[in-house]
């Protein structure tokens, strides 16, 4: 099969390429700077230079091709500059599937996320739930926007499209606010962690497999939650330090004061250089919340199994150790 991908050079959607060509599929590569896929293109794949934003780029790339896998996003939390995040989940995410539709291709995988459905409070949501309040960053509200206003309505319409939908995703590999958080961790440097915020953990090459899943047997105009088993973040790290020995740590801050810290840090950010990880929209969007899913759907149809989350934590920060140089 011929496939276009986007996001090729990114954490999901660079081992989805990988694997794809490795089973012997031929892959169109879209990417905004072919120099940073010199890796991509001696697996032999074919490197396109374009852009999700503009439109006429992607006419080359996806012309004749089987199936389209539209995994690029723009995913940031806690950045000042979010200029570009309505540019690229948005309006890329309508020209890639624009194009799809005009170049009949068969079927295509969208990459949506749980964080549509923002904090669901405690409850664990299916493809059914919609949310439609205040979101609590701005990639939230964006891909919010992709989905519902953009992917949904087209489906709707005919276009054969599947969307899957990830919960947090970590591995090796992982450059995102979850793989800053391991690295400060393993490094001593994280000083505190939220209570009851919970998350779907899904390792990457899962995350993988239910795309892979969602092109040969989900059936289109279908949305299928691929989350891992659902854990609260400190629940995650005493794992963590039961895997590596190194101290997770004691102390946590509640939903209020995380809110209240989210607040001070919103503040200060305007006059001083904050890291990302504790941005006033980085505390908020940690403050307790709850991006839960439930994967049955995924599991029933696709045969989507993800694996426990210890045993996906072990592998990765075991490979973390080694790229820190700690023993």
């Amino acid at each position: 099969m011929k496939y276009f991908i986007t996001g090729a050079t990114g954490f999901i959607g660079g081992k989805l390429a990988r694997r794809l060509v490795k089973e012997g599929h031929t892959i169109n590569a879209l990417v905004r700077d072919p120099a940073k896929a010199t890796d991509l293109k001696e697996l032999g794949i074919n490197v396109f230079k374009g852009d999700i934003t503009d439109k006429s780029s992607l006419s080359e790339p996806m012309a004749g091709v089987d199936g389209v896998y539209h995994v690029a996003a723009w995913y940031k939390v806690g950045v000042k500059d979010k200029s570009m995040a309505y540019s690229i989940n948005v309006n890329g995410t309508r020209n890639v599937l624009e194009v799809m539709k005009e170049g009949g291709i068969k079927k295509g995988v969208y990459t949506s996320t749980l964080a549509v459905n923002s904090d669901t409070r405690g409850k664990i949501v299916n493809e059914n739930y919609r949310y439609d309040g205040k979101h609590l960053s701005e990639y939230d509200r964006t891909k919010w926007l992709a989905h519902h206003e953009v992917a949904l309505p087209m489906m709707k319409e005919g276009l054969p499209l599947v969307v899957v939908m990830p919960g947090l995703v970590y591995g090796p590999g992982d450059t995102s606010a979850a793989g800053e958080t391991f690295k400060r961790y393993l490094q001593g440097k994280l000083p505190v962690l939220p209570t009851q915020t919970a998350y779907n953990w899904a390792h990457v090459d899962d995350i993988v497999e239910g795309h892979i899943l969602a092109m040969e047997k989900g059936r289109a105009g279908e949305a299928y939650m691929i989350g891992g088993p659902v854990h609260e973040l400190t629940e995650a790290m005493m794992m963590a330090e039961e895997i590596t020995g190194v101290k997770a740590p004691r102390l946590h801050l509640s939903p209020a004061m995380m809110k209240a810290s989210a607040g001070l840090m919103g503040f200060l950010e305007k006059f001083l250089p904050i890291p990302d990880l504790f941005s006033g929209e980085m505390l908020r969007a940690t403050a307790g919340v709850t991006y839960i899913g439930d994967s049955s759907k995924a599991r029933r149809e696709l045969g989507y199994d993800p694996r426990p989350l210890k045993e996906g934590l072990s592998e990765t920060l075991g490979l973390l150790k080694l790229e820190l140089g700690i023993k």
